[in-house]
Protein backbone atom coordinates (compact mmCIF):
# COMPACT_ATOMS: atom_id res chain seq x y z
CA UNK A 1 0.00 0.00 0.00
CA UNK A 2 1.16 3.53 -0.97
CA UNK A 3 0.61 6.36 1.37
CA UNK A 4 -0.40 10.41 0.72
CA UNK A 5 -1.22 13.60 2.81
CA UNK A 6 -3.77 14.18 2.87
CA UNK A 7 -4.08 17.59 1.20
CA UNK A 8 -1.47 20.05 3.51
CA UNK A 9 -2.60 18.22 6.96
CA UNK A 10 0.12 16.25 7.93
CA UNK A 11 -1.86 13.22 8.42
CA UNK A 12 -1.02 10.11 5.84
CA UNK A 13 -3.88 8.05 4.66
CA UNK A 14 -3.89 4.84 2.05
CA UNK A 15 -4.16 5.81 -1.89
CA UNK A 16 -7.36 4.12 -1.73
CA UNK A 17 -10.34 4.66 0.49
CA UNK A 18 -12.67 2.50 2.35
CA UNK A 19 -16.03 3.88 1.66
CA UNK A 20 -18.94 1.93 3.47
CA UNK A 21 -21.85 3.17 2.09
CA UNK A 22 -22.84 -0.45 1.02
CA UNK A 23 -22.48 -1.60 4.75
CA UNK A 24 -26.46 -2.53 5.69
CA UNK A 25 -28.36 -2.33 2.82
CA UNK A 26 -26.46 -4.29 -0.04
CA UNK A 27 -23.61 -6.07 2.37
CA UNK A 28 -25.15 -7.76 5.92
CA UNK A 29 -22.95 -6.87 9.06
CA UNK A 30 -20.55 -9.82 9.04
CA UNK A 31 -18.96 -9.72 5.45
CA UNK A 32 -19.14 -5.78 5.90
CA UNK A 33 -16.54 -6.64 8.91
CA UNK A 34 -14.87 -8.94 7.26
CA UNK A 35 -14.32 -6.43 5.01
CA UNK A 36 -12.85 -3.80 7.06
CA UNK A 37 -10.78 -6.02 8.46
CA UNK A 38 -9.29 -7.17 5.07
CA UNK A 39 -8.45 -3.97 4.05
CA UNK A 40 -6.89 -3.43 7.08
CA UNK A 41 -4.63 -6.18 6.36
CA UNK A 42 -4.35 -4.71 2.76
CA UNK A 43 -3.08 -1.54 4.13
CA UNK A 44 -5.89 0.35 3.85
CA UNK A 45 -6.35 2.78 7.06
CA UNK A 46 -8.71 5.68 5.16
CA UNK A 47 -11.97 4.24 6.39
CA UNK A 48 -15.16 6.87 5.37
CA UNK A 49 -18.89 6.52 6.16
CA UNK A 50 -21.63 9.22 6.86
CA UNK A 51 -24.43 9.27 9.19
CA UNK A 52 -27.43 9.07 6.82
CA UNK A 53 -25.85 5.73 5.23
CA UNK A 54 -27.89 2.67 5.71
CA UNK A 55 -31.43 3.39 4.43
CA UNK A 56 -33.30 3.85 7.40
CA UNK A 57 -33.33 7.84 8.23
CA UNK A 58 -31.83 8.96 11.67
CA UNK A 59 -30.28 5.52 12.32
CA UNK A 60 -27.08 5.11 11.45
CA UNK A 61 -27.15 1.86 10.47
CA UNK A 62 -23.87 1.86 8.73
CA UNK A 63 -21.90 4.00 11.43
CA UNK A 64 -23.33 1.53 14.06
CA UNK A 65 -21.99 -1.59 11.91
CA UNK A 66 -18.62 0.13 12.09
CA UNK A 67 -19.05 1.06 15.64
CA UNK A 68 -19.23 -2.26 16.47
CA UNK A 69 -16.63 -3.43 14.13
CA UNK A 70 -14.00 -1.00 16.53
CA UNK A 71 -15.63 -2.33 19.61
CA UNK A 72 -14.58 -5.71 18.70
CA UNK A 73 -11.09 -4.95 19.16
CA UNK A 74 -10.07 -1.87 20.41
CA UNK A 75 -6.98 -1.50 18.81
CA UNK A 76 -8.64 -0.86 15.41
CA UNK A 77 -9.14 2.49 15.98
CA UNK A 78 -5.61 3.46 16.77
CA UNK A 79 -5.01 2.08 12.95
CA UNK A 80 -7.86 3.82 11.04
CA UNK A 81 -8.56 7.24 9.95
CA UNK A 82 -12.04 7.57 10.37
CA UNK A 83 -13.92 9.85 8.53
CA UNK A 84 -17.78 10.29 9.04
CA UNK A 85 -20.28 13.53 7.36
CA UNK A 86 -23.16 15.59 8.76
CA UNK A 87 -25.78 17.22 7.00
CA UNK A 88 -28.57 14.63 5.15
CA UNK A 89 -31.94 14.56 7.77
CA UNK A 90 -31.21 12.47 10.74
CA UNK A 91 -34.95 12.82 11.48
CA UNK A 92 -37.77 14.83 10.50
CA UNK A 93 -37.73 17.85 12.30
CA UNK A 94 -36.41 21.36 11.09
CA UNK A 95 -33.13 21.05 12.81
CA UNK A 96 -31.93 17.44 12.02
CA UNK A 97 -30.17 18.24 9.14
CA UNK A 98 -28.22 20.81 7.27
CA UNK A 99 -25.28 22.70 8.67
CA UNK A 100 -26.53 24.91 11.66
CA UNK A 101 -24.35 25.07 14.81
CA UNK A 102 -27.01 23.43 16.43
CA UNK A 103 -27.13 20.25 13.63
CA UNK A 104 -23.35 19.93 13.71
CA UNK A 105 -22.91 19.76 17.51
CA UNK A 106 -25.92 17.30 17.54
CA UNK A 107 -24.54 15.29 14.78
CA UNK A 108 -21.44 15.56 16.01
CA UNK A 109 -22.55 13.84 19.31
CA UNK A 110 -24.67 10.99 17.65
CA UNK A 111 -21.72 9.76 15.50
CA UNK A 112 -19.26 9.55 18.54
CA UNK A 113 -21.80 7.53 19.72
CA UNK A 114 -22.77 5.05 16.55
CA UNK A 115 -19.23 4.48 15.70
CA UNK A 116 -17.94 4.07 19.69
CA UNK A 117 -15.52 6.41 19.76
CA UNK A 118 -14.07 9.31 21.48
CA UNK A 119 -13.12 11.65 18.11
CA UNK A 120 -13.29 11.60 14.43
CA UNK A 121 -10.20 12.15 12.51
CA UNK A 122 -12.07 13.52 9.57
CA UNK A 123 -15.46 15.81 9.82
CA UNK A 124 -16.96 16.28 6.56
CA UNK A 125 -19.85 18.65 5.26
CA UNK A 126 -21.46 16.47 2.96
CA UNK A 127 -22.90 19.12 1.25
CA UNK A 128 -22.88 23.26 0.79
CA UNK A 129 -25.40 24.89 2.74
CA UNK A 130 -27.05 28.03 1.73
CA UNK A 131 -28.90 29.30 4.55
CA UNK A 132 -26.21 29.06 7.04
CA UNK A 133 -23.41 31.40 7.68
CA UNK A 134 -19.56 30.42 7.18
CA UNK A 135 -19.20 31.96 10.55
CA UNK A 136 -21.60 30.21 12.32
CA UNK A 137 -20.53 26.88 10.30
CA UNK A 138 -16.55 27.37 11.33
CA UNK A 139 -17.62 28.30 15.60
CA UNK A 140 -19.32 25.04 15.61
CA UNK A 141 -16.99 23.30 13.71
CA UNK A 142 -13.63 25.19 15.98
CA UNK A 143 -15.64 24.20 19.06
CA UNK A 144 -15.37 20.48 18.24
CA UNK A 145 -11.56 20.68 17.34
CA UNK A 146 -11.05 22.42 20.39
CA UNK A 147 -12.60 19.48 22.41
CA UNK A 148 -10.86 17.01 20.98
CA UNK A 149 -13.87 15.66 19.16
CA UNK A 150 -12.83 16.54 15.58
CA UNK A 151 -9.39 16.59 14.62
CA UNK A 152 -9.62 17.44 10.78
CA UNK A 153 -12.27 18.93 8.84
CA UNK A 154 -13.55 18.35 5.04
CA UNK A 155 -15.91 18.86 2.65
CA UNK A 156 -18.23 17.06 -0.03
CA UNK A 157 -20.02 18.13 -2.81
CA UNK A 158 -18.45 21.48 -3.18
CA UNK A 159 -18.19 23.57 -5.99
CA UNK A 160 -14.89 26.02 -6.24
CA UNK A 161 -16.02 29.11 -5.25
CA UNK A 162 -17.76 27.27 -1.96
CA UNK A 163 -14.36 25.93 -0.89
CA UNK A 164 -12.71 29.81 -2.04
CA UNK A 165 -15.76 30.53 0.59
CA UNK A 166 -14.86 28.26 3.42
CA UNK A 167 -11.33 28.79 3.36
CA UNK A 168 -11.06 32.29 3.50
CA UNK A 169 -13.16 32.46 6.24
CA UNK A 170 -11.17 30.19 7.99
CA UNK A 171 -7.99 32.08 7.36
CA UNK A 172 -9.37 35.51 8.47
CA UNK A 173 -10.35 33.60 11.86
CA UNK A 174 -7.40 31.79 12.12
CA UNK A 175 -8.65 28.23 11.54
CA UNK A 176 -6.89 25.47 9.78
CA UNK A 177 -10.26 25.23 7.24
CA UNK A 178 -10.58 22.34 5.21
CA UNK A 179 -7.77 19.31 4.52
CA UNK A 180 -10.59 17.65 1.83
CA UNK A 181 -12.91 17.68 -0.40
CA UNK A 182 -15.03 14.62 -1.66
CA UNK A 183 -16.51 14.92 -4.84
CA UNK A 184 -17.91 13.28 -8.21
CA UNK A 185 -14.47 12.19 -10.15
CA UNK A 186 -14.28 9.73 -12.66
CA UNK A 187 -13.50 9.37 -16.73
CA UNK A 188 -17.21 9.70 -17.19
CA UNK A 189 -17.81 12.68 -15.05
CA UNK A 190 -14.49 15.23 -15.37
CA UNK A 191 -16.14 18.30 -14.40
CA UNK A 192 -13.96 19.20 -11.31
CA UNK A 193 -11.38 19.93 -13.35
CA UNK A 194 -12.78 23.10 -14.06
CA UNK A 195 -12.98 24.74 -10.91
CA UNK A 196 -12.76 22.22 -8.33
CA UNK A 197 -9.40 21.14 -8.25
CA UNK A 198 -7.79 24.18 -9.25
CA UNK A 199 -9.25 25.24 -5.64
CA UNK A 200 -8.05 22.45 -4.20
CA UNK A 201 -4.40 22.92 -5.51
CA UNK A 202 -4.80 26.55 -4.57
CA UNK A 203 -5.89 25.91 -0.82
CA UNK A 204 -3.79 22.75 -0.30
CA UNK A 205 -7.31 20.66 -0.48
CA UNK A 206 -6.90 16.83 -0.98
CA UNK A 207 -9.81 15.57 -3.37
CA UNK A 208 -11.33 12.57 -2.60
CA UNK A 209 -13.34 11.09 -5.97
CA UNK A 210 -16.33 8.70 -4.91
CA UNK A 211 -18.30 6.91 -7.72
CA UNK A 212 -14.68 6.35 -9.05
CA UNK A 213 -16.36 3.96 -11.28
CA UNK A 214 -19.96 6.09 -12.15
CA UNK A 215 -21.45 3.10 -10.45
CA UNK A 216 -20.13 0.37 -12.11
CA UNK A 217 -20.63 1.92 -15.46
CA UNK A 218 -16.80 2.16 -15.42
CA UNK A 219 -16.30 -1.51 -14.15
CA UNK A 220 -17.00 -3.68 -17.42
CA UNK A 221 -20.69 -3.65 -17.63
CA UNK A 222 -20.95 -4.34 -21.44
CA UNK A 223 -17.97 -7.18 -21.30
CA UNK A 224 -20.06 -8.63 -18.50
CA UNK A 225 -23.21 -8.76 -20.67
CA UNK A 226 -25.59 -8.89 -17.78
CA UNK A 227 -25.44 -4.88 -17.21
CA UNK A 228 -24.98 -5.82 -13.49
CA UNK A 229 -24.53 -3.64 -10.39
CA UNK A 230 -25.91 -0.15 -10.26
CA UNK A 231 -25.74 0.21 -13.92
CA UNK A 232 -29.06 -1.34 -13.84
CA UNK A 233 -30.96 1.52 -11.82
CA UNK A 234 -32.83 3.92 -14.16
CA UNK A 235 -30.40 6.65 -13.77
CA UNK A 236 -27.65 4.39 -14.82
CA UNK A 237 -29.03 3.05 -17.49
CA UNK A 238 -30.26 6.24 -19.43
CA UNK A 239 -26.58 7.78 -18.44
CA UNK A 240 -25.09 4.12 -20.12
CA UNK A 241 -27.10 4.13 -23.36
CA UNK A 242 -26.11 8.22 -23.51
CA UNK A 243 -22.29 6.90 -23.37
CA UNK A 244 -22.61 3.02 -24.83
CA UNK A 245 -20.00 3.73 -27.94
CA UNK A 246 -17.52 5.12 -25.16
CA UNK A 247 -17.86 2.55 -23.46
CA UNK A 248 -17.46 0.02 -25.54
CA UNK A 249 -14.31 1.94 -26.68
CA UNK A 250 -13.02 1.88 -23.56
CA UNK A 251 -13.68 -1.76 -22.58
CA UNK A 252 -12.07 -2.39 -26.23
CA UNK A 253 -9.14 -0.13 -25.24
CA UNK A 254 -8.74 -2.39 -21.54
CA UNK A 255 -8.51 -5.48 -22.71
CA UNK A 256 -5.98 -4.48 -25.50
CA UNK A 257 -4.23 -3.59 -22.56
CA UNK A 258 -5.09 -6.88 -20.68
CA UNK A 259 -6.26 -5.06 -17.53
CA UNK A 260 -9.69 -4.77 -15.79
CA UNK A 261 -11.73 -1.98 -16.72
CA UNK A 262 -12.38 -1.34 -12.81
CA UNK A 263 -8.43 -1.69 -12.67
CA UNK A 264 -8.37 1.27 -15.28
CA UNK A 265 -10.57 3.58 -13.93
CA UNK A 266 -9.38 3.78 -10.55
CA UNK A 267 -5.47 3.62 -11.85
CA UNK A 268 -6.38 6.77 -14.00
CA UNK A 269 -7.50 8.54 -10.63
CA UNK A 270 -4.59 8.07 -8.77
CA UNK A 271 -2.54 9.66 -11.90
CA UNK A 272 -4.54 12.68 -11.55
CA UNK A 273 -2.95 15.95 -9.93
CA UNK A 274 -4.65 16.60 -7.02
CA UNK A 275 -5.95 13.24 -5.90
CA UNK A 276 -5.42 12.05 -2.74
CA UNK A 277 -7.23 8.61 -2.70
CA UNK A 278 -10.56 7.31 -4.44
CA UNK A 279 -12.79 6.11 -2.10
CA UNK A 280 -14.15 2.30 -3.22
CA UNK A 281 -17.33 1.27 -2.06
CA UNK A 282 -17.38 -2.93 -2.11
CA UNK A 283 -19.43 -4.94 -0.80
CA UNK A 284 -17.89 -8.31 -0.55
CA UNK A 285 -13.98 -9.09 0.41
CA UNK A 286 -14.09 -10.22 -3.43
CA UNK A 287 -14.45 -6.58 -4.92
CA UNK A 288 -12.19 -5.05 -2.35
CA UNK A 289 -9.22 -7.49 -3.29
CA UNK A 290 -9.91 -6.75 -6.98
CA UNK A 291 -9.73 -2.77 -6.77
CA UNK A 292 -6.00 -3.21 -4.98
CA UNK A 293 -4.83 -3.94 -8.40
CA UNK A 294 -5.74 -0.47 -9.63
CA UNK A 295 -2.49 -0.04 -6.83
CA UNK A 296 -0.27 -1.79 -9.91
CA UNK A 297 -1.15 -0.79 -13.14
CA UNK A 298 1.07 2.14 -14.48
CA UNK A 299 -0.31 4.17 -17.46
CA UNK A 300 2.23 6.16 -19.25
CA UNK A 301 1.40 9.45 -21.10
CA UNK A 302 0.54 8.12 -24.43
CA UNK A 303 -1.74 5.65 -22.68
CA UNK A 304 -3.52 8.90 -20.80
CA UNK A 305 -4.00 10.48 -23.81
CA UNK A 306 -5.38 8.11 -25.23
CA UNK A 307 -8.02 8.30 -22.56
CA UNK A 308 -8.32 11.30 -22.71
CA UNK A 309 -9.32 10.94 -26.69
CA UNK A 310 -12.31 8.38 -25.37
CA UNK A 311 -13.32 10.50 -22.23
CA UNK A 312 -12.55 14.04 -23.28
CA UNK A 313 -12.71 16.60 -20.33
CA UNK A 314 -14.14 19.85 -19.65
CA UNK A 315 -10.56 21.36 -21.35
CA UNK A 316 -9.02 22.19 -18.53
CA UNK A 317 -9.16 24.47 -15.53
CA UNK A 318 -11.82 27.66 -16.53
CA UNK A 319 -11.73 29.69 -17.91
CA UNK A 320 -9.56 28.55 -20.35
CA UNK A 321 -12.02 25.40 -20.56
CA UNK A 322 -14.25 27.67 -22.36
CA UNK A 323 -12.48 30.78 -23.21
CA UNK A 324 -9.53 31.81 -24.63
Amino acid sequence: MRYRNLGGAGVQVSRLALGTMNFGPRTPEDEAHAVMSRALELGVNFFDTADIYGGRIGEGITEQIIGRWLAADPARREQIVLATKVYGPMGRTPNSARLSALHIRRACEASLRRLRTDHLDLFQLHHIDRTTPWEEIWTALELLVAQGKVIYVGSSNFAGWHLARAQEVARRRGSQGLVSEQSVYNLLERSVEREVLPACAEYGIGLLPYSPLQGGLLAGVLRRGDEAGRSTEPKARRQLERHRERIAAYESWCAELGEDPASVGLAWLLHRPGVTAPVVGPRTVGQLEGAMRALRVSLDDTQLKELDAIFPGPGGPAPEAYAW
